[in-house]
């Protein structure tokens, strides 16, 4: 998308355009992530850690920091995002295409910009880490009968 903004002319309505389908996007991953994270950190609460081998425990702990650290770069890729989009009248913010800014982009926005350009890709990695890390466990769980029976419990 952000280099299918450039056949748009107008740099201020290039902004405009990538902060309404980022707005879109916010809303749906806030309640994606929100969901996923709800229901492994409440079957990590009910579920005791008895039933599990120290392998898999060591595999709980990693999705738990990646799931958190995940969290983490999401809210401050939407923080910063809103931010960047509040630099101009009606989120207009100028820019070359969703990475670069234009030589008309406001201080503040080119800041942002490059928070997001760090922090977008970072959320990306610590994403597929966290399906990475559930996939594993999930063919875990179907080796072990002990934790298959206790996993069909979680959320």
């Amino acid at each position: 998308m952000h280099r299918a903004v450039r056949d748009i002319h107008s740099e201020a309505e290039r902004g405009k355009v990538l902060a309404d389908a980022w707005q879109r996007y916010n809303a749906v991953n806030a309640i994606s992530l929100g969901t996923a994270a709800f229901t492994w950190f409440l079957g990590r609460a009910v579920i005791s850690g008895r039933s599990i081998d120290a392998e898999t425990r060591s595999l709980v702990r990693v999705k738990d920091v990646l799931l958190g650290a995940t969290l983490a770069t999401s809210l401050v890729n939407m923080l910063s995002g809103r931010e960047m989009s509040e630099q101009a009248p009606g989120r207009a913010v100028p820019v070359q295409d969703g990475d670069m800014p234009s030589p008309r982009t406001p201080e503040r926005a080119v800041a942002m910009q490059r928070i997001l350009n760090v922090m977008g890709p970072l959320n990306i990695a610590l994403t597929a880490g966290v399906i990475g890390v559930t996939t594993i466990l999930a063919m875990k769980s179907g080796r072990s009968t002990k934790w298959s029976f206790v996993s069909r419990f979680l959320p």
